[in-house]
């Protein structure tokens, strides 16, 4: 069996955001993508992920991503960072702008080979988040889901939540859960390890 090489997350760098499709990177490599309801500290994952503080930017005022972000890795591997879902003070028009450009994305992207959703512990599997989980699944797209701000909970509470949230979706196909803590760096070195994998076995190393 084939050693799977690690890639040095922490070069992660800002490739680019694309409001429109024609501004998307070339369609080659590999790519994760990132997609979650606001405020469940999706852009926290991703710096915690890359050892970075200001990588993806955090905001106190939720959906205030507006446009997908690519982010460099090496050897045209790259993360990128979706537009929140689900921020309902968003203008309508916006979020059916985001709606469509986000599903266009994950259904025509030839290089994306998983999506990570990360998923507030305390609120996870909302309406919303089984809408994306659904769309993955119809498209065969794997998924990786993070239950984030595990912090929040002692050990014991975390672990049964994770427990619960993993049955429910045994049944899935290439549908992975983990605990995760971008403050606590919990689950950080297994996120890694994840989107290692997923990378190459797009692009083999």
């Amino acid at each position: 069996m084939a050693t799977i090489v690690p890639i040095d997350f922490a070069k992660a760098r800002y490739a680019l955001a694309a409001h429109y499709p024609s501004q998307w990177p070339q369609d080659i490599g590999a790519e994760v993508a990132f997609a979650g309801r606001s405020n469940v500290g999706k852009s926290s994952a991703i710096n915690a992920i890359t050892n970075q503080n200001r990588l993806a930017k955090t905001s106190k005022t939720p959906g205030r991503t507006q446009q997908i972000v690519f982010f460099e890795l090496q050897d045209s591997l790259r993360l990128v960072d979706l537009p929140g879902y689900g921020y309902a003070k968003a203008p309508a028009n916006l979020r059916k702008h985001w709606q469509e450009f986000i599903s266009e994305y994950l259904s025509s992207r030839q290089c994306l080979c998983a999506l990570v959703i990360p998923m507030d512990i305390r609120r996870p599997l909302t309406e919303l988040d089984i809408i994306m989980l659904e769309h993955c699944w119809e498209i065969e797209l794997a998924v990786h889901v993070l239950l984030t701000k595990a912090d929040k909970f002692k050990r014991a509470k975390a672990l049964n939540i994770l427990q619960a949230v993993s049955k429910d979706l045994k049944s899935q196909p290439q549908t992975t859960v983990q605990l995760f803590s971008a403050a606590k760096k919990q689950g950080v070195d297994e996120a890694r390890k994840q989107l290692t994998g997923y990378l190459h076995e797009k692009v083999p190393a």
